[in-house]
């Protein structure tokens, strides 16, 4: 009896030993992964099979996904958060390629969520900004008219800034523009002294510094390749599919309560993962920049913008200044062979033929072929983008530009080739589609209106959710 009770006592000290162990293991794991959480249950808040659990999951590292992160775990901090995204950095994609502006409200259609957010989130910005020490400049904006024709919509611009409540907008005469730019030929401009500049990539990295600090946790390397119900887990009855961007063959998986989606370049194919409609379909358009040289910087000192045509899908080329002290050109507006094809000659051939099979984009290119023949050919001839330049700063010469960066715009169309031009949201189908909630489209000025469009997607999660 006493050589059984001993054999009793020693299997259960070794139970514990190794109980012990396992723990100090899985925490050091934790450690380096940067996973792990006060927040968590007892040990690692995993179960027996190793799988990591959370309430909220929000998929993308953009600086709408972050800005979504920060407003939910600044509501709900009883929560546990996870963003994951399949690169090494945050704001890899649009954030981190565009022009840099604070947008002002001014183009946009009164009544529409882009007018809305664009002047709430302008606002929230510049709050942020100050209050994390994130330098910006506000250096304003020049929308100018340099033909007849552009006056009247010059004047309807005019008349949808005051209709969206942006501040001092004012017109200028030629003479009140020479005084502001002295290089700009105007008939007529609108002048917004609240349009800024700043770098959405330190912004971004601001927005993961508050919410770690929160307690939220970032998994970075995790491609979401599916969703499914969860196999005996009915409290976190989502399961995300995933693998490591970085690694052949090393499969992911995390569970949820929730998930929202703020995938960006593909967020159609995310939100199809959770059986919701294809479209409208992501079609990404690469826009290719041109910089002065550092002999003719001073140039331009504003932002100069065009007088939009209605009758061309994108805006048309500018002069941005940026906080580092360059001068963004353009950008033109092609075909990317790639979700992330920043060059000519990056090629995914799945999101190659993902275009040109979808209908909607050759409907957008027959009904506008002059302009994307005239936008290839400017893609190809430095003289052809300067000379549409020079509409508004003729002493600009091809001596005085270089190639710059280029972006790629995550650009929603319908199947009918129109552009989605404002924000669109979706759920997902059936029994854990009631648990997810996708950004499908959150097109330009996303990254000026991201932290209003998180206090959107905020308030739809507690009405989705019910929290």
């Amino acid at each position: 009896m006493a050589e059984a009770g001993f054999c009793r006592l020693g299997k259960t000290i070794r139970s514990l030993c190794s109980l012990r162990a396992k723990s100090r293991l899985l925490y050091a794991h934790d450690k380096v992964c940067g996973c792990f959480s006060s927040q968590r249950r007892h040990l690692t808040g995993r179960p027996d099979d190793g799988v990591a659990e959370y309430d909220v999951v929000i998929v993308g590292t953009g600086i709408v996904g972050l800005g979504t992160a920060v407003e939910m775990i600044s509501r709900y901090p009883n929560l546990t958060y996870a963003v994951l995204d399949k690169e090494t950095t945050v704001a890899a994609h649009q954030t981190g390629n565009n022009s840099g502006v604070i947008h002002a409200g001014i183009y946009y259609l009164p009544g529409t969520l882009k007018a809305k957010l664009c002047v709430e989130g302008s606002a929230l910005m510049y709050q942020y900004c100050d209050a994390n020490n994130v330098p910006y400049k506000k250096c304003g904006k020049l929308i100018v008219a340099v033909e007849p024709m552009e006056l009247p919509r010059l004047d309807d611009l005019y008349d949808r800034s005051q209709k969206n409540d942006v501040q001092d907008v004012r017109m200028l005469n030629p003479e009140q523009v020479k005084d502001m730019e002295p290089n700009c030929k105007a008939l007529r401009a609108l002048y917004s002294p609240h349009t800024g500049i700043v770098d959405f990539t330190l912004v971004t990295q601001s927005l993961a510094r508050t919410y770690k600090e929160k307690g939220g946790k970032i998994h970075m390397g995790f491609k979401v390749t599916g969703f499914s119900e969860s196999v005996n887990r009915s409290d976190y009855p989502v399961t995300i599919e995933g693998v490591n961007a970085n690694v052949f063959f090393d499969h992911r998986r995390i569970r949820a309560k929730y998930v929202i989606s703020c995938a960006g370049l593909h967020s159609d194919r995310v939100a199809a993962y959770s059986g919701c409609s294809s479209n409208p379909k992501i079609v990404p358009f690469r826009g290719e920049y041109l910089k002065l040289k550092d002999k003719a910087k001073d140039l331009v000192h504003t932002n100069i913008y065009p007088v939009p045509d209605p009758s061309l899908p994108f805006l048309g080329v500018h002069f941005t200044p940026r906080m580092n002290g360059d001068v963004w050109l353009g950008p033109n507006a092609i075909l990317a062979f790639k979700r992330e094809g920043y060059r000519f000659r990056d090629l995914n051939p799945l999101d190659f033929a993902d275009s040109i099979t979808f209908g909607g984009l050759w409907k957008l290119i027959f009904s506008n072929f002059a302009y994307a023949a005239d936008q290839l050919y400017c893609s190809f001839f430095l003289t052809a983008q300067v000379k549409q330049l020079q509409r508004f700063i003729p002493k600009l010469k091809v001596s005085d530009v270089e190639f710059g960066k280029a972006g790629v715009r995550a650009q929603a169309l319908s199947p009918d080739g129109k552009l989605v031009d404002d924000f669109v949201f979706d759920k997902g189908t059936g029994s854990i589609g009631s648990r997810m909630l996708h950004v499908r489209n959150a097109p330009s000025p996303a990254a000026t209106s991201s932290l209003a469009i998180a206090k959107m997607v905020a308030d739809r999660a507690k009405e989705l959710f019910n929290l």
